[in-house]
Formats: C-alpha cells, sequence, structure tokens
C-alpha cells in the first residue's frame, strides 16, 4: 500500500490517511436510504455518479459514537471488493510524506486493528495510515451486505 501521497481526515480528535489512489472523491453527507437491522456502523446506501455503494461511518467503528458537526465528510474509497463511503469528522488535505516518515506499526497484529497499517510520523503530527480494503474486510456482516447490494444492483438492471 502506497501511502506517499495520502488523503489526511479528522476521526474523533485522532487524524487518520488513505491513500490518494484509492480515493474516488469527497463529498458532503447527503441523501443517505438507511436499511434497517443493519450493522451500526453502516449508514445506509447512497448513490454517487450512478453507483450505489454502503456508507460507512468510521467514528462509530472506532468510538461507537456517530460523526456529527459542520465538517463531516464522505470520502469514497475504491477497494477490489466494493467502493464505499467512509464518514469522517473532517476530511482536510492531502498530503505527501517522505519514505522516513512512515513507519510500518505492531500495531497491524492486533485483530481489530489491522487496518492501520503505518504512522505518518511528522513533526509535530502523528497520522494514522488506514488500509481501505483491510478496513471494509475487517467489518462484521460486511460480506452478506455487499452480496445483497450486488443482488439490488441486479434487480434494478432487470426492472
Amino acid at each position: 500500500m502506497d501511502f506517499r501521497k495520502s488523503v489526511v481526515f479528522g476521526c474523533g480528535n485522532e487524524e487518520y490517511a488513505a491513500p490518494v489512489g484509492q480515493v474516488v472523491s469527497i463529498e458532503k453527507l447527503e441523501h443517505i436510504t438507511p436499511i434497517p437491522h443493519l450493522p451500526n456502523y453502516l449508514l445506509g446506501f447512497t448513490r454517487i455518479r450512478g453507483e450505489l455503494i454502503p456508507v460507512i461511518d468510521f467514528q462509530r467503528i472506532l468510538y461507537d459514537k456517530p460523526s456529527t458537526g459542520d465538517l463531516v465528510r464522505m470520502i469514497v474509497l475504491n477497494t477490489d471488493v466494493v467502493n464505499y463511503g467512509l464518514v469522517v469528522t473532517d476530511a482536510k488535505e492531502i498530503l505527501d510524506f517522505s519514505d522516513n516518515e512512515l513507519q510500518q506499526i505492531g500495531l497491524v497484529n492486533y485483530a481489530k486493528t489491522k487496518y492501520f497499517t503505518a504512522v505518518a510520523n511528522l513533526e509535530d503530527r502523528m497520522i494514522t495510515c488506514v488500509d481501505p480494503k483491510i478496513l471494509v474486510d475487517s467489518l462484521e456482516g460486511i460480506r452478506e451486505i455487499i452480496a445483497y447490494m450486488h443482488k439490488m444492483l441486479e434487480n434494478d438492471k432487470e426492472n
């Protein structure tokens, strides 16, 4: 995973980064269709440029609290599993990290945070790097949700 150029975003009081190559867009949060009985991290589905995508709240995953505030944004991420919207409390900037600022971290062995794959250790801040594919793969119930989504898309095409 190449984090040398990353989109930096906030969640809680921390800063995180995702590789710019996997960021499709950054959107305002609007028109999410909730679906009952989904895991609490999944806010529902939305359409971005005609594509139906699941919307995942990062703050619920990390702190079990909903993302709120005027700066809340949805970062649309592209993975080979599914494209999805990651709701964050603030999408900040795009940064270039040098190789010596990026450090692999031992927390990847901890099952609940396998998606934290590196830390950008800057002079005045630390930014945790999130692998979008590992994140979505780690979510409980996501496989069934993706299968359901594909079924919905097939029904859309038939009608």
